[in-house]
């Protein structure tokens, strides 16, 4: 039987190549959508993570400088940790008369929100502090190596979670669960009751411990945009317990005197007779619409711009401004709690919040803000 001839045809070498260069594509197509429906099936990448905003990135590179140094969390931690500190210098301090007017406060644009919340917690005359700081160094016992005072709620310490804030009483007004504190501010060359103490004496942190003679916690609105309600135990920090030696990127002291609030100053304010010292903290409300804290404490909740707006990939939510107040005596007196090796610079000022508003209060509070009402 006849072998049957098929006429053979030789391709053209540029067509193998680009025959070759199909099935190369056609290949690489099949193992990519293999492994989407591989990674689907896992939970592993099923969807390609988002880019993160930059401003969010930027937050996320602030080093955890509230926090103790590790070795210090220790037992038996090195001499260092409580090593005696000197007061502060006479360059820490500065005569408010000396700062010029550099205070300007902007009014809402009309898409914005102008008015405001506050919390009526008092001014800590139950006495509650300690050296803990749960938020960056949870279940740890002198984890600041400073004295905390503390306004709202009542069982705040070094062990405290979500369940055992939301379970305790408060001395806020409302129900506002929430704790509020910051490094109390001491009279120099006196002797507190807990000079043998850690977070006292112990840390270098000497004299009386001078309590504000008024508190006030202001929650705030955005120039340029109605805010968002802020999430259940979101923790928020602001200023850096580190800033002597971390420089000042992250400080957020502001310092100025009563009679003289359009100046403020990094510096401890030396006020004129019948003017009292006051510490403005301003906190973080630029959220990131997901987290209620992140492994620094601030990638998730960063500051506005110095406009007021919030950055690309946040929402604006409302900005908690402590006010604190007190008499101290005339002079170069007065000092904060610090880590030993701060020295009591007042670069270092800085306070933790955590909210534990109940949900009503959350949804009153953001509607006065967003209404231009004060509540």
């Amino acid at each position: 039987m006849p072998r049957n001839h098929f006429p053979q045809h030789r391709m053209e070498p540029r067509a193998m190549r680009l025959l070759a260069a199909v099935i190369v594509l056609i290949a690489a197509t099949v193992l990519a959508t293999i492994s989407q429906v591989s990674q689907a099936a896992t939970g592993d990448g099923a969807t390609p993570a988002a880019e993160v905003p930059a401003a969010l990135a930027a937050a996320a590179r602030i080093p955890n400088d509230q926090g103790p140094d590790a070795e210090c969390t220790r037992p038996r931690s090195p001499a260092r940790c409580h090593a005696p500190t000197g007061p502060p210098v006479a360059g820490d301090f500065i005569d408010i008369r000396q700062v010029a007017p550099n205070v300007r406060e902007r009014r809402a644009t009309p898409q914005g929100s102008a008015g405001t919340f506050t919390s009526l917690c008092g001014r800590n005359l139950n006495n509650h502090r300690n050296p803990d700081n749960f938020i960056v160094a949870p279940g740890v016992s002198n984890g600041a190596h400073h004295t905390h005072d503390y306004v709202g709620n009542l069982s705040a310490d070094g062990n405290s979670t979500n369940e055992s804030l939301a379970a305790a009483g408060t001395t806020c007004r409302r129900d506002d669960r929430s704790t509020y504190y910051w490094p109390v501010l001491r009279q120099r060359g006196t002797v507190g009751n807990d000079a043998t103490a850690d977070g006292g004496g112990n840390d270098g942190n000497i004299g009386r411990i001078l309590r504000p003679a008024s508190v006030r916690l202001e929650f705030r609105g955005n120039r340029f945009a109605k805010v968002a309600a802020m999430p259940d135990f979101i923790r928020l920090i602001t200023g850096d317990a580190k800033a002597v030696t971390n420089g000042p990127a992250n400080a957020k002291a502001q310092w100025t005197c009563t009679g003289f609030t359009n100046r403020r100053t990094t510096k401890y304010p030396l006020c004129p007779s019948g003017s009292q010292v006051q510490r403005v903290l301003d906190f973080p409300s630029c959220w990131d619409g997901v987290n209620a804290d992140s492994a620094n404490h601030r990638a998730h909740a960063i500051f506005p711009a110095t406009d007021g707006r919030c950055p690309e990939g946040t929402k604006p939510i409302a900005q908690l401004r402590m006010t604190l107040t007190y008499s101290v005596p005339r002079g170069r007196t007065f000092a904060l709690d610090t880590f030993p090796e701060q020295n009591h610079n007042p670069l270092t000022d800085h306070a933790d919040f955590v909210n534990v508003m109940p949900s009503q209060l959350v949804t009153f509070a953001t509607d006065c803000i967003n209404r231009g009402r004060r509540c």
